[in-house]
């Protein structure tokens, strides 16, 4: 079962916003990423019959409004000639649809979990996950493997990917979906726009656009209702 989830909660994902960051911003996709748990909310309500209140459905409608707002204008399927990958999927239409199958997956990943590793050790949990993944990736790999050797920057770049941002963020992840539910658990994805945007826009010098600001409000808000967190008439 953890195989499983390595491949929806991690390889699938990963592929995804991997092949999404060759065609739209990093600041946009952390912000389509903020989703998460708008899907997490859905396929609980869908799958475990965890149905929420109806202003938590409103959450949900806003929520997903404020990600079609956001790629009205982004959402192109026309080819990209400043994209760094062509081929039959070059264009911002395709990875902002990339992104939103990412989010997805990561919600599907966390209802998964609840229902059949209940009980089991978040360590177990994050190390079969991880070691389904990459038996998952390892041929794609193999088959993408650059004709020159990546330097010390690429190489020092995906440890600490590995390390830091998925062995022990698994680890933490599947903890928290044991002690409150997946469809709260991803509510995480919150700080990832603040991040992703910020981190853009200094290391990478991206654009921030007010479109950008207002929409990610909108789904941060809907987002906020629809898992709970953001409860109205409590104080």
């Amino acid at each position: 079962m953890s195989g499983i989830v390595g491949m929806i909660n991690s390889a699938l994902p990963f592929a995804l916003f991997s092949f999404a960051v060759l065609h739209i911003t990093t600041g946009l996709s952390s912000i389509l990423n903020a989703t998460v748990p708008l899907w997490g909310a859905l396929v609980a309500w869908l799958w475990l019959k965890d149905k929420p209140a109806n202003w938590r459905i409103i959450g949900l409608i806003i929520g997903f409004a404020g990600v079609a707002a956001l790629s009205w204008d982004k959402a192109s399927f026309k080819g990209d000639a400043s994209a760094i990958a062509g081929g039959l999927f070059n264009s911002s239409g395709w990875a902002v649809l990339a992104c939103l199958t990412a989010t997805l997956c990561y919600g599907i990943a966390a209802s998964f979990t609840k229902k059949y590793l209940q009980g089991v050790p978040p360590l177990a949990s994050a190390t079969g996950s991880q070691i389904g993944a990459a038996l998952l990736l390892a041929v794609p790999g193999l088959m993408s493997i650059p004709q020159k050797a990546p330097g010390f920057n690429a190489w020092a770049a995906i440890i600490l990917l590995a390390l830091v941002c998925t062995a022990v963020a698994y680890i933490m992840f599947f903890r928290i979906i044991e002690r409150i539910g997946p469809a709260r658990a991803v509510a995480v994805s919150f700080l990832i726009p603040v991040f992703g945007v910020a981190y853009g826009a200094v290391l990478l010098n991206e654009a921030i656009t007010l479109t950008m600001i207002v929409c990610g409000a909108v789904i941060v808000l809907g987002t906020a209702l629809a898992t709970g967190v953001l409860k109205p008439g409590k104080r």
